[in-house]
């Protein structure tokens, strides 16, 4: 079979994907909100609806949105109150980055206004009293996180910094700073008696110093705030900070992080209101990452998702010396997403509601008890994928390596001899991220699957799911062992599937942009290659950016301090090496990535005379969002590959 047949022709129609992009239960049990919509080509969902639905047989209520169903309308934040009678959201205002707060019943109905913000607002959070707060950044001029598209750098140079702080909404619908304007805080909860909060902070510019974020005890009355933990060390990075409803101590996650928002690590215990008092480990070599914590209603149970290689768990974790972890529920499927909760639990009723999907089932709300879940939605039923999928292990350099296979649907009926397929090896970003099962929607993937090639999908080491020993195995190392691991599980996957060595490509985005630069300038195994927002330069690429506070935990000095270990891991130190064609894209505005990074691998490219494309695309951030970039992209892409794996 021909792994290069029809690449230009269009993909097989099939309608959008429904999306799940969040979901709160009620604390009694009986209603699931969820902010949804359908999918776009990116992958995103610009059009978002807010949709309450009765979970004893189904009903849905919409709940119509004030400023219409546009883009950037987009409702978020999602907090029950504690009697189950309000649902409070934030909506955005399309064309601007002023938020305002909404509450609806629940049974839907027009919601309304509690208050207007000029500035975004963020997690959403109710005090046991139904005292409502939020994270607001007053002023914003872009939407909170680094891989939102940044404001046009002009004027002075760090002059401009907007702080994230804690808002407590008063009842004439203004608000009540409960934390300095000296610190960006990033994740926080609620004490159960509603005297203050425990979050993650740092002084400074958001984007950038999250990995430098203290523990912070916040007082509500004074917004006074108190260091309670400092991490030990510049590779421990806090996330999702959780009150027990005693309020006698909070549980954290730490470890290497290298984005705000992809949480994994160990789960840590740490005493509250004890002077001195240290975190405890409570997960010590774990052969899984823990990315989200939930206390149970009684306090007597602490709950961890974990992504332990090709399987999401939810485990019962122990809070006593002797106790043992419970695993109540394990499934190779993907669960929500990073840095959330992906269950959402009901106090009163000890239920949950999830979004589950793998790459031949699509997204669909479910709700029940852990192993008895039943769908609440079918939104998607019908849809499939024209994939056959299966986790693949293999060995390397004495890890244990994890990874996935997506063959072409058609390869289950091929009896042909000359059946052996072009295989595109896609790497993931992070580095500390992992590939998961999400559903194969629209998309450049779906069209590469039913042009006949195969996919691999691999998690080498410095990817979540196998322990913070296998995260941290890429520190002072980018690019070299984890190559290593890449095409040790290339080669495992040749043993098994029909694969064609000779027709291979490699792509990537963000850090998997890096890689894909980085191994063409290491080897000549693959015959074309597409590098999106990629990093060719880490010393010039440290001075650009507007996040390097994350390097210092890998690399274990700044550039200028250790020049030799950022040059060691440049593609543009090794540039000469390189003969794969190769395209490479990014977004003009991309602070995590910045464009000048394609441009400096482009143009070398460009002069040793090695077949290369170059696209910048205008007002794009780390991820794409017009979509006639996004289809521009998805064309040159698919050609590209067809055009050297034929």
């Amino acid at each position: 079979m021909a792994g290069a047949a029809a690449l230009c022709g269009a993909a097989a129609p099939m309608r959008p994907v429904h999306n799940f992009l969040s979901v709160a239960i009620s604390p009694d049990g009986t209603r699931v909100a969820s902010v949804e919509g359908d999918e776009t080509p990116a992958g995103d969902v610009d059009i978002q609806n807010l949709v309450i639905r009765a979970t004893q047989d189904g009903a849905e209520h919409a709940v119509p949105l004030p400023c219409g169903a546009v883009p950037e309308c987009t409702p978020s934040a999602l907090a029950w109150a504690p009697d189950g009678k309000t649902l409070a959201f934030a909506l955005r205002s399309p064309g601007s980055h002023s938020h305002a707060l909404y509450t609806v019943g629940p049974d839907g109905g027009a919601p309304r206004k509690a208050a207007d913000f000029s500035g975004t607002l963020v997690r959403l959070r109710y005090a046991p009293d139904g005292t409502l707060a939020a994270l607001a950044t007053a002023g914003a001029d872009k939407e909170v996180g680094a891989v939102e598209a940044g404001a046009p750098v002009a004027g002075e140079l760090g002059a401009d910094v907007h702080e994230q702080r804690i808002a407590i909404l008063q009842k004439d619908g203004g608000f009540h700073w409960a934390s300095p304007d000296n610190l960006f805080v990033y994740e926080y909860d609620w004490r159960p008696d509603g005297s203050g909060f425990v979050g993650t902070a740092a002084p400074g510019d958001g984007d950038n110093n999250w990995w430098i974020a203290k523990l912070y005890a916040f007082d509500a009355k004074t917004g006074a705030a108190q260091v309670i933990y400092t991490p030990s060390s510049p590779r421990q990075q806090l996330a999702d900070p959780r009150i027990s409803p005693d309020g006698k101590s909070v549980s954290f996650i730490a470890g290497i992080m290298s984005d705000f928002g992809a949480t994994g690590g160990d789960a840590f215990l740490l005493p509250l209101d004890t002077p001195g008092a240290k975190p405890t480990n409570i997960t010590p070599k774990l052969p899984a990452s823990v990315t989200a914590l939930s206390w149970a209603c009684d306090g007597k149970s602490l709950f961890a998702s974990e992504l332990a290689a090709d399987q999401r768990r939810l485990v019962s974790l122990p809070l006593a010396a002797g106790e043992k972890a419970k695993i109540l529920a394990s499934t190779q499927e993907a669960l929500g997403g990073f840095g959330e909760d992906p269950f959402s639990i009901a106090c009163g009723a000890d239920k949950y509601a999830v979004v589950h999907e793998s790459f031949t089932s699509p997204p669909e709300i479910e709700f029940g008890t852990p192993g008895a879940w039943r769908d609440l939605t079918h939104a998607n039923r019908g849809l499939t994928a024209p994939a056959i999928a299966s986790s693949v292990t293999w060995k390397n350099d004495g890890f244990s390596v994890q990874g996935w296979l997506l063959l072409p649907l058609q390869t289950r009926n091929d009896t042909s001899h000359d059946s052996k397929l072009a295989m595109i090896t896609d790497v993931h970003g992070g580095p500390a991220w992992a590939n998961q099962p999400y559903f194969i929607g629209l998309g450049a993937g779906r069209r590469l699957l039913e042009s006949g090639y195969a996919i691999f999908l691999p998690n080498p080491r410095g990817s979540f799911g196998q322990g913070e020993a296998f995260t941290l195995a890429n520190v002072r190392d980018f690019g070299h062992g984890d190559l290593r691991d890449i095409l040790s599980g290339i080669t495992a996957v040749e043993k098994t599937a029909p694969v064609d060595e000779k027709r291979l490509g490699i792509m990537g985005w963000s850090y998997g942009g890096f890689m894909t630069m980085w191994t063409v300038t290491q080897t000549n195994r693959f015959h074309a290659a597409v590098a999106g927002a990629g990093i060719s330069d880490w010393l010039s690429y440290y001075g650009e950016n507007g996040i390097d506070a994350w390097m210092i935990p890998y690399f274990g000095a700044s550039v200028y301090d250790n020049p030799a270990v950022y040059a060691r891991s440049s593609p543009m130190t090794y540039i000469k090496q390189v003969r794969t064609p190769t395209l490479a894209v990014v977004g003009a505005n991309d602070i995590e990535c910045p464009a000048p990074q394609t441009q400096e691998f482009w143009h070398a490219l460009h002069d040793l005379g090695v077949p290369t494309v170059s696209v910048i695309y205008p007002g794009e951030g780390h991820g794409m969002r017009d979509p006639k970039h996004i289809a521009d992209f998805e064309d040159r892409l698919v050609g590209w590959f067809g055009k050297y794996l034929k």
